[in-house]
């Protein structure tokens, strides 16, 4: 009772603290939590008519058919290659970006750079794309004309499935790679300038201080980022994908972001999609916590 008394004391004393937690609460009840109990059409025949209550349940069977189906594999493969390929480049980039934008004293040069490398973030895929298009064309695309150069034939990069994995993660990593690097800039400003001074007069040059007070400093934050990477690992993003697509690259631009939306919307398959999305949120809530387990033993820092 007296315990209670007292939590009930606490949370009057910080009550406008909760109450502005009640808008986020509520978004993530409305738009998280409840939307996850439409994941049992994943068991159904799901049917728009009888609806969740009056569709006959048929177990598994929508997980098997996506087992059996023929490209399947080539699916799975396509989504790990880039969630893979997304984590050694375009995580990493960000923290060597940081690293180095730290290292400009001129302040009016810094904030320039960062101005021109945060500009990509506002732009919607859609035009990313176009910008891609533009440059990559086989006919006027700044990068045919300068292969020119050199006697170089004109390559048609997006009809060639060999090169969108690398136009994928290279788009990406153009657009994001400035705003990826608020949060470690952010980190790097909160170090104690002390540090740095003491680490001068014992003699350590730029390169010993970023070793020994730089990383250190950074590794909470780079942890805690990478883990909620990897819980994101199977979501690439569908818009992302799609808007590069076309049919001479799809054999290595299939995801199953891209593929939930063809089975689901274009052909009104809502339990096989609601069967792969719920396998994809599987695997990556698995690798989380694997991850998540591995850090906290490793060094100490965790999500939970």
């Amino acid at each position: 009772m007296v315990n209670n008394q007292s939590k009930l004391g606490y949370m009057w004393k910080f009550k406008t603290l909760y109450f502005l937690s009640i808008p986020g609460l509520l978004y993530f009840l409305v738009f998280k939590y409840v939307p996850l109990f439409g994941s049992v059409i994943a068991f159904q025949d799901f049917n728009l008519f009888s609806g969740v209550f009056g569709s006959p349940w048929v177990g598994f069977k929508h997980f098997e058919r996506m087992f059996s189906h023929y490209d399947f594999i080539n699916i799975l493969k396509n989504t790990l290659l880039l969630g893979m390929y997304d984590i050694l480049f375009a995580f990493t980039a960000p923290i060597v970006l940081a690293l180095l934008l730290n290292e400009v004293r001129l302040m009016l040069y810094k904030k320039i750079i960062q101005t021109v490398m945060y500009a990509p973030h506002f732009l919607s895929w859609v035009i990313v794309s176009g910008i891609f298009v533009g440059i990559l064309s086989p006919e006027s695309g700044v990068l045919n004309v300068m292969i020119g150069w050199f006697g170089v034939d004109p390559i048609y990069f997006l009809g060639d499935e060999s090169y969108i994995r690398t136009i994928l993660v290279g788009s990406g990593l153009w657009r994001d790679v400035g705003w990826g690097t608020i949060i470690y800039l952010a980190a790097l400003a909160g170090i104690n300038p002390d540090l740095y001074e003491a680490a001068e007069i014992d003699g350590a040059g730029r390169w010993k201080q970023t070793l020994n007070i730089t990383l250190p400093a950074l590794l909470p934050v780079v942890t805690i980022l990478f883990l909620l990477k990897i819980g994101d690992f199977m979501d690439y993003g569908f818009e992302r994908v799609f808007v590069f697509q076309n049919p001479l690259n799809i054999q290595n631009s299939e995801i199953l972001d891209t593929y939930i939306y063809k089975a689901g919307l274009r052909q009104l398959q809502f339990s096989y999609a609601t069967a792969i999305g719920v396998f994809k949120s599987v695997v990556g809530l698995t690798l989380l916590m694997i991850a998540n387990t591995l850090s906290k033993k490793a060094t100490g820092e965790s999500l939970y």
